[in-house]
């Protein structure tokens, strides 16, 4: 007698198989898998690229429509998330295998719960987020995912019987977007109380009857995000209560601040191209390529002769990314001091060894970053006297609009910003002026750090051509016109900012 010998699979096996059954799920389940520091922050880096891209199309273009789910593809393709349903071959496919990605997903949504549970203002955010990037996703489905994704997730919505779809057929077809008598009958409606489906009541898009709101399957993705914004309100809730038992691991705790205002972009700070910049080549470079943060930066330095300790880190580092080197940074800051009240004197005792030391040449000799645009409307708030900041966090909404003005920016343009501004959208703000100033339709990326605008704007203006350096002379005002060449700065991978709080000590003086 011969008995079938059956493969028993270890309980991880089948708790994965269960978790990853789906390219779709609520998280429901957090992970409990070991997984190293390393694998941590990367995951969270690149949940966190997605998630920005998803914040910066959703008021680039009109959500769900061609160019919003061509580009979101893309980005989650290129970051390797489960977009939809691949088949279960388990072959790799660009690097990682369906499974993988859905491991990806599920635990670095997990990581940035962490660290955007902190506040009801990062709660916000990361709520919304991620409630358009499921809805993207979601109905990228087809029909029978859909159905098996509610099943698995005991979403039990009743249909409505084929006796009453056709009492209802004439109403159904009349109110339901795109609906007609044919796919009316292919489908199934549901019958769910009108209050869980508000937003399809308010766009007027579902027949009501008797308190219900009768909803065809096509539009039940608004039934399962409510569901999805519910769940996951609750999930942050929560995860903030249990917050300071995670904090007081020293090892999680400084990466968990950091991500909730990351900067995930090019760091700047190992420049290929320094000393390709003259110093007569600032003036014409601040109107034609500065970021408006650093143009007004640039020129309250020419109009005062100096700038207070946060204006001057801002904007030294931000000519340090551009490729100053020492020695100009040197004859630049004193040759603009000393026409106020520093004399060379006190500029050497006073100034000369921070900038020194921002260049990585005293202390602790680190090559300190350029600010991330993150950083410059996060932190360190202008006060009166000061000017550093984002012009578009942190100026008057009618200065900003003169400040527009004088940048020759059109009356429909700076609406344009405007509106941005007033959705709290800076970044996107400071993207729409680039392209204005720019004459350009789409800027082709996405604006997170002053440096990025700059080589991006040399790139516009000069085809890619490397800057020509033009020869140094001394400083005496205003130089000649610069040559229209190009700043071809390095392409690095970045991991985290790191500004070291000593520098900010050093720029104490006023």
């Amino acid at each position: 007698m011969q008995f079938s010998r059956k493969i028993r699979r270890r309980p991880e096996e089948i708790k994965r198989e269960e978790l990853y059954g789906h390219c779709l799920q609520f998280y429901g389940q957090p992970p409990v898998e070991n997984i190293s520091l390393a694998e941590f922050e990367q995951l969270a880096v690149d949940r966190l690229k997605l998630l920005k891209t998803v914040e910066s199309l959703g008021v680039t273009f009109v959500k769900m429509s061609e160019q919003y789910q061509k580009k979101l593809h893309a980005e989650m393709a290129g970051l390797n998330f489960p977009y939809r349903a691949e088949a279960e071959d388990r072959k790799p496919l660009q690097g990682l295998t369906e499974y993988d990605k859905r491991r990806k997903d599920h635990i670095s949504h997990f990581i940035l719960r962490l660290a955007y549970c902190q506040t009801e203002e990062l709660r916000r955010w990361f709520i919304q987020q991620e409630m358009d990037l499921f809805r993207y996703r979601f109905t990228l489905l087809l029909s029978k995912q859909k159905s098996e994704f509610l099943h698995q997730n005991s979403l039990q919505y009743d249909t409505i019987s084929d006796t009453d779809k056709k009492d209802l057929m004439d109403k159904l077809i009349h109110s339901s977007y795109g609906s007609s008598g044919c796919s009316v009958e292919q489908q199934d409606f549901y019958k769910v109380p009108f209050q869980d489906a508000l937003d399809l009541v308010r766009s007027r898009k579902v027949f009501l009857k008797g308190g219900y709101a009768y909803i065809p399957h096509q539009d039940i993705v608004t039934i399962v995000l409510n569901d999805f914004r519910t769940r996951l309100s609750k999930a942050l809730a929560l995860t903030a209560r249990s917050l300071p038992a995670v904090q007081s691991d020293q090892r999680l705790q400084p990466l968990l601040t950091h991500l909730s205002h990351a900067y995930v972009g090019q760091d700047y700070s190992i420049q290929k191209s320094i000393g390709k910049v003259s110093l007569e080549q600032i003036d014409p470079l601040s109107v034609r390529s500065f970021p408006p943060c650093m143009r007004h930066l640039h020129e309250a330095l020419r109009e005062n002769h100096h700038l207070r300790h946060g204006g001057r880190m801002q904007y030294g580092l931000f000519l340090k990314g551009i490729g100053l080197t020492l020695d100009q940074a040197l004859q630049f800051w004193r040759s603009e001091f000393i026409r106020g009240k520093v004399d060379s004197d006190k500029f050497d005792k006073a100034y000369a060894y921070s900038i020194r030391h921002m260049f990585g040449k005293e202390g602790k000799r680190t090559d300190y970053t350029p600010y991330s645009c993150v950083k410059v409307i996060l932190s360190n708030a202008p006060s009166q006297g000061d000017h550093h900041g984002c012009p578009f966090r942190h100026s008057d909404p009618e200065l900003l609009k003169q400040r527009l003005q004088a940048y020759k920016v059109s009356p429909s343009g700076i609406t344009q910003v405007l509106d941005l501004v007033m959705g709290m959208h800076f970044q996107l703000a400071c993207q729409k002026y680039f392209e204005l100033t720019h004459n350009v339709e789409d800027a082709g990326f996405s604006l997170n750090h002053p440096n990025q605008y700059f080589q991006e704007s040399q790139r516009l203006i000069t085809g890619g051509r490397e800057l020509k350096r033009e020869a140094e002379a001394p400083q005496r005002g205003q130089g000649p016109p610069a040559s229209k060449a190009a700043s071809a700065l390095p392409e690095q991978p970045s991991t985290s900012t790191e500004i070291a709080e000593d520098l900010d000590a050093l720029f104490q003086e006023e």
